[in-house]
C-alpha cells in the first residue's frame, strides 16, 4: 500500500540512511538533492552516452534491490520516482516495488505522483514535469530476524529518501550465491513485464539461486566499448550476453563491423573475466526482423503501439543485418573463440522463445513479449544455463 510522503514518524520508526552497501544489482550510487540514485552503469560510462535515451534506461533500477536483515514488522521506504508516459497514449501504470521476505514475496506497493517524462514517439522530443515524492509502505511482516528485499520498480528511475523500520536494519551478509551479470535489450530490461521480479532475468536468477545483476538496456544493447568495459570491471561468478535486437532495431551497423565489434565486445570483457563461464546469446523469435533489416519504426495503426519493420530484405545482400544474419554470425564467432576459451558458450535465443512460443504467445505489439512470454524465456534460461548440463551449473562437490 502506499502513503503520502511525510518525513515526520514518531517513534518507534528508526531511519536508516539508504547506503552503497545496502543495495544489490547496482554498479553505482550517485547522491542527489533528494537522495541516493541507483545506476546501473558507472560514472565513467555515463560521461560518455550519445545521448539521453540510455541515460533514461540505465537509471531505471531493473533488478536492483535494497537488501537487508532486520526483526522490523513494519517498512516504510521514501521516493522520488520519474515515470515515463508517451504523448497521445494513458498514462502507464505506477511501478511496483516488491517486498522479498526470506525469499520470498510478501508485499506490493508503489509510489503515486513523481516526476513523468512524457516522450513523443513520433519526434523524440521528451518533457520532463516535475512531481512530488511519495512513500511506499508494508506492513505485518513476521516477526523475527529475516532477510528483506525490496525490488525496485524495473521501469522508473528511482531516488531513494529514506528507509525507515520500527526495529534496527542490519547489512545482509554473504549467503554464498553466484553473482549473475547479464546484458541485453529492453526485454532483458524487462519491457512489458508488470513486476521487476516477474522480468525474465528476475525468474531465471531465482530459478538458478544466484545473485543478479542486470544489465538490460532497453534499445540500447548496441556493442558499446563503455558498457564492456563496465563488464569487465564488475564482480561476476556467471557472464551472459543477449547480442543482436537492438543493432537491428536502430540499423546501426552492417556486416563489415558486427563481427569485429563483437570480437572487440568479448576481448574487453575477457580482460576482467578471462575464465568466467560465458554465454552469448542470440535474439529470440521476432518475426518482422527474422529477414528484414531494421530500423524498427512505431506503428500507431489501429490505436495501439506496435512495431514494424523499415528495411528491404534486398539489403542483406551489401551486408544489411537481420536476425537471420546475427544468429549466423553469432554461431560461428561462439565456436571460433570457443577453441581457446573453453568457458564461452552459444546459446540460440529460438530455444528460449521460438515459433512454437509465437503460436501459443505472440508479441502483443510484435517487439516485446507480455508477462507470460517473460516467464517462458525465464524458465527456459534456467533450464538450459543453470541446469546440470548447462554452462552455469554448479560443478564440483
Amino acid at each position: 500500500m502506499t502513503a503520502p510522503f511525510d518525513q515526520a514518524r514518531p517513534a518507534p520508526w528508526i531511519t536508516t540512511p539508504v547506503e552503497a552497501h545496502l543495495l544489490r544489482g547496482a554498479l553505482d550510487v550517485e547522491r542527489t538533492a533528494h537522495g541516493v540514485l541507483p545506476h546501473r552503469l558507472p560514472a565513467r560510462a555515463r560521461e560518455q552516452f550519445p545521448d539521453a535515451s540510455l541515460a533514461a534506461m540505465e537509471a531505471q533500477p531493473s533488478g536492483v534491490r535494497l537488501a537487508f536483515r532486520t526483526g522490523a514488522t513494519a517498512v516504510e521506504l521514501d521516493a522520488l520516482p520519474t515515470k515515463t508516459g508517451y504523448e497521445g497514449f494513458p498514462a502507464r501504470p505506477d511501478g511496483v516495488y516488491e517486498l522479498l521476505v526470506d525469499g520470498h514475496p510478501a508485499g506490493r506497493g508503489s509510489v503515486a505522483g513523481g516526476n513523468v517524462r512524457v516522450v513523443d514517439m513520433a519526434t523524440g522530443s521528451e518533457v520532463m514535469h516535475p512531481g512530488p515524492p511519495g512513500t511506499v509502505r508494508f506492513t505485518g511482516l513476521p516477526a523475527g530476524m529475516k532477510d528483506i528485499e525490496i525490488w525496485l520498480p524495473h521501469t522508473e528511475v528511482t531516488e531513494l529518501i529514506a528507509l525507515r523500520t520500527d526495529a534496527p536494519v542490519e547489512e545482509l551478509p554473504d549467503r554464498g550465491r553466484r553473482v549473475w551479470l547479464h546484458h541485453g535489450s529492453s526485454i532483458s530490461h524487462g519491457s512489458s513485464a508488470t513486476a521487476p521480479t516477474g522480468t525474465w532475468p528476475a525468474l531465471a536468477a531465482a530459478l538458478g539461486g544466484v545473485e543478479l545483476v542486470n544489465l538490460g538496456f532497453g534499445g540500447n544493447a548496441l556493442l558499446d566499448p563503455f558498457t564492456a568495459r563496465a563488464i569487465r570491471d564488475a564482480p561476476a561468478d556467471l557472464i551472459s550476453l543477449k547480442i543482436g535486437i537492438n543493432l537491428v532495431n536502430l540499423d546501426v551497423m552492417r556486416l563489415r563491423a558486427f563481427v569485429p565489434a563483437v570480437h572487440g565486445f568479448l576481448d574487453t570483457v575477457r580482460e576482467g573475466h578471462p575464465t568466467t563461464p560465458l554465454l552469448i546469446v542470440s535474439p529470440v523469435l521476432c518475426p518482422i526482423h527474422e529477414d528484414t533489416p531494421g530500423p524498427t519504426a512505431p506503428d500507431f495503426e489501429g490505436g495501439e503501439l506496435r512495431f514494424k519493420a523499415l528495411g528491404d530484405p534486398a539489403d542483406r545482400a551489401a551486408g544489411s543485418l537481420t536476425l537471420g544474419v546475427i544468429r549466423e554470425e553469432l554461431a560461428r564467432i561462439a565456436a571460433q573463440r570457443a577453441d581457446g576459451d573453453p568457458n564461452l558458450h552459444y546459446l540460440d535465443g529460438r530455444a528460449l522463445y521460438g515459433e512454437a512460443d509465437f503460436a501459443e504467445l505472440p508479441l502483443p505489439d510484435r517487439l516485446h513479449p507480455d508477462p507470460a512470454g517473460h516467464r517462458r524465456i525465464g524458465e527456459r534460461f534456467a533450464e538450459l544455463a543453470f541446469g546440470e548440463r548447462g554452462p552455469f551449473a554448479v560443478t564440483g562437490g
